[in-house]
């Protein structure tokens, strides 16, 4: 009797100790067929250089995956398994043409666990993000076909109508969900005129609509009116003592400044974007009362005059709560305009930092800290920005990448969804690392709004929601004498012992909260990063049979170099 659906029995069918049981290393699911029988479950991690994937299937027979080019059987590379009356099997193949996958020279994927329970067959393996073996499909961040198949008994052989196909991209999943109904808040601006400049930043404080009970915004879509000078969208929830609409420039001390706390982001090159399952954006019931700031930034290059918009965000929302309040923390370089820090003319790399201790949160949060589940990030900089990094630290030593983009592109930023939940614990260190390039001006760049000014940030998406919004720094400018200044000539020695300078000095890491408290701390310190991921191939050699499938030896064909993994982010999205 097939009392479960397939998604279901992964979870309850899993082996004690197989350590991957739990949504953190898997969040992706999709039914690969119309009727809900073949459930494929997945999570990759970009510093280890691997997936994971778990095919449950509503058969006691063998099942299969494929990675196809076309749909089609020929060119696939597939992953059969299964339990028989010898126990469990398990290869990798690929597909020659519709007759049976001979089996790889190379088995280059890691079973992890077979079992039947039920009426049902989970098969759960890994492998390398891409392969050396020509016979293995490389995966990338575009839509990939996928084949399944199965079978009424342990023979592999024809599978008649048990077959199918459905397109995924696995590196940069959006799941194509039915919308929870009709109901969405339009956040927008209304026909405004734009200024002749570079740069504009527009701000409209509102309310919105009043909601019966707290619901969830689970998904955020764009509204763009004009594509060629929309460049990001930001909105914020405002303090209590924010009480009044205005729609104007942004920063010109207005009330609406003190609106901080992240609600939705958007930026340019992206398109909407969907909370996971288990959590949601609060809005309305208790925060019934809440302003809200939506500022747009308009990059117009040629400083056309005329312009006019009405652009902004649309926001679905439901009134089935999840089981997590999702909420955005703001990190890295602390925007502010009026401090002494600029980059100077002529160089070929120059570092800047920004870091947040995150045992400071318990400063301003009432009770105790919890462990924060970080599911995406959007990185943020500007034109002169090359690469964008952000490095989780522990005990002193670095432990993961939040993220990191090694081919920065301002015209494309856009959220990226992690493979995995990575766990921010209290007292962990966040460091953001921005690399600029400036050898084709000539006058210092500002840390500031403009388009041509520089930022160094990162927004953190992750559950369960705290108070906190923003906690980033900036080197205390005050110990710079007057002969540290930022260098006028093109001595590359002298720009990059200035950039030195900068980082050892401390940095003034400030914490802010939705009430728009504060927390000051000087003493902040940046910690040397690890050397981004580098790839390094090798082929296996596989020593026992390829049928003897009792204890299965598959080959690693990605290896890690002593300083990290592979570098794949930035085929995942390029923000």
């Amino acid at each position: 009797m097939r009392s479960l659906l397939p998604c279901l029995s992964l979870l309850l069918a899993w082996p004690a100790g197989a350590g991957a049981a739990d949504d953190s290393v898997m969040p992706f699911m999709e039914y690969l067929d119309p009727d809900s029988l073949v459930c494929l479950k997945w999570g990759f991690n970009i510093v280890q250089g691997t997936i994971t994937f778990a095919l449950s299937v509503n058969t006691t027979g063998w099942v299969g995956l494929g990675f196809s080019p076309n749909g089609g059987m020929q060119g696939s590379d597939i992953v059969i398994g299964g339990v028989g009356p010898s126990g469990r099997y398990f290869t990798d193949r690929h597909a020659t043409g519709n007759v049976l996958p001979p089996v790889d020279k190379e088995q280059n994927y890691t079973l992890l666990s077979l079992t039947e329970t039920d009426g049902q067959t989970t098969m759960t393996f890994q492998r390398s993000i891409q392969s050396c073996d020509d016979d293995d499909f490389h995966i990338t961040a575009r839509p990939i076909k996928l084949i399944y198949a199965y079978g009424e008994t342990d023979e592999i052989s024809y599978h008649a109508a048990r077959r199918g196909t459905k397109e995924i991209n696995l590196l940069n999943y959006m799941p194509r969900a039915t919308l929870l109904g009709t109901n969405y808040l339009n956040v927008t601006v209304d026909n405004i005129s734009l200024p002749p400049t570079h740069t504009y930043y527009h701000c409209k404080v509102m309310k919105l609509p009043k909601l019966n009970g707290k619901h969830h915004i689970y998904r955020i879509e764009p509204v763009i009116e004009h594509h060629d000078i929309v460049h990001h969208m930001l909105l914020y929830s405002c303090p209590f003592f924010v009480t009044e609409t205005y729609n104007r420039p942004c920063y010109m001390g207005d009330i609406g400044d003190y609106c901080f706390r992240v609600v939705a982001a958007w930026g340019v090159g992206a398109g909407a974007y969907e909370i996971p399952e288990n959590a949601g954006i609060p809005v309305g019931g208790e925060i019934n009362d809440t302003y809200y700031r939506l500022e747009i930034h308009y990059n117009n290059p040629t400083s056309e005059a005329g312009r006019t918009d009405s652009s902004g965000l649309r926001l679905y929302y439901t009134a089935q709560l999840r089981q997590h309040d999702a909420s955005t923390l703001t990190t890295g370089l602390m925007v502010n305009p009026s401090l002494d820090y600029n980059i100077p003319a002529n160089a070929t790399q120059f570092h800047t930092y920004g870091v947040c201790n995150t045992s400071l949160f318990s400063t301003l949060e009432d009770g105790p800290v919890p462990d924060l589940q970080l599911f995406a990030l959007l990185l943020h900089t500007h034109l002169a920005g090359r690469k964008v990094r952000a490095g989780l630290f522990r005990d002193g030593k670095q432990v993961d990448f939040l993220g990191f983009d090694e081919n920065y592109n301002f015209d494309i930023q856009q959220i990226t969804s992690l493979g995995n939940i990575k766990t921010i614990k209290p007292g962990d260190d966040i460091v953001v690392e921005c690399t600029y390039s400036t050898v084709n001006r000539t006058g210092v760049t500002k840390m500031g709004l403009a388009t041509t000014d520089e930022m160094c940030l990162a927004f953190l998406f992750y559950y369960p929601a705290i108070n906190i919004d923003s906690c980033w720094s900036h080197p205390n400018v005050a110990y710079l004498r007057s002969d540290n200044q930022v260098p006028e000539e093109t001595d590359q020695d002298a720009i990059t012992n200035h950039e030195s300078l900068l980082k050892t000095i401390p940095q003034i890491q400030v914490i802010s909260d939705l009430y728009s408290n504060f927390s000051v701390n000087p003493e902040g310190t940046v910690r040397d990063m690890m050397k981004t991921p580098s790839l390094s191939c090798q082929k296996t050699t596989v020593t026992s049979a390829p049928n003897n499938l009792a204890s299965p030896r598959p080959g690693t064909s990605w290896l890690v170099t002593p300083a990290g993994t592979i570098i794949l982010l930035l085929w995942i999205a390029a923000m």
